[in-house]
């Protein structure tokens, strides 16, 4: 724990105050910091923008993202004031900041109502066994774009 960790910390945890002061969304906040700097931020916009994947941390990487012009967040760091739910997390693993600090925890977050543990269940279930069942067609047909993507020579990889 060093001090600049307590200070963006502190920050998330801020914002995820205003979130809901602002009736914006729920009490979740993030930053994404650089070289000392906050080069993204956010608090939970769910409601407020009828998108139910603009949560903090979600939206805190696109904001970082934007303006590094970048959609990998190397040198990064992300702030939470809640540890990242299953969505989140696979976007810090797409986006692949350095490490993440957060404060609360899931199961702090599951006692005022906002339960992801019922999401890790299901991704251990077969697709078909899923409280939205998943169905897999054309399968071939969508392997052509796959092999399309394998012969572009000046392709960006990530």
């Amino acid at each position: 724990m060093n001090h600049q960790d307590i200070q963006f910390l502190r920050e998330a945890i801020r914002l995820a105050h205003e979130g809901p002061a602002q009736q914006a969304g729920g009490p979740f906040g993030a930053v994404v910091v650089k070289n000392g700097e906050i080069v993204g931020s956010s608090f939970n916009r769910v409601p407020s923008t009828n998108d139910p994947t603009a949560h903090a941390e979600v939206m805190a990487i696109r904001d970082a993202c934007a303006r590094l012009g970048t959609f990998q967040l190397d040198g990064c760091i992300l702030y939470a004031s809640c540890e990242p739910c299953p969505m989140c997390l696979g976007a810090i693993y797409w986006a692949r900041p350095d490490r993440v600090v957060y404060a609360a925890t899931q199961s702090d977050a599951a006692a005022i109502g906002f339960d992801d543990q019922f999401i890790y269940e299901q991704i251990e279930l077969p697709p078909a066994q899923r409280s939205i069942p998943m169905t897999q067609l054309l399968r071939d047909e969508a392997l052509g774009a796959f092999v399309a993507w394998t012969h572009i020579e000046n392709k960006t990889e990530y």
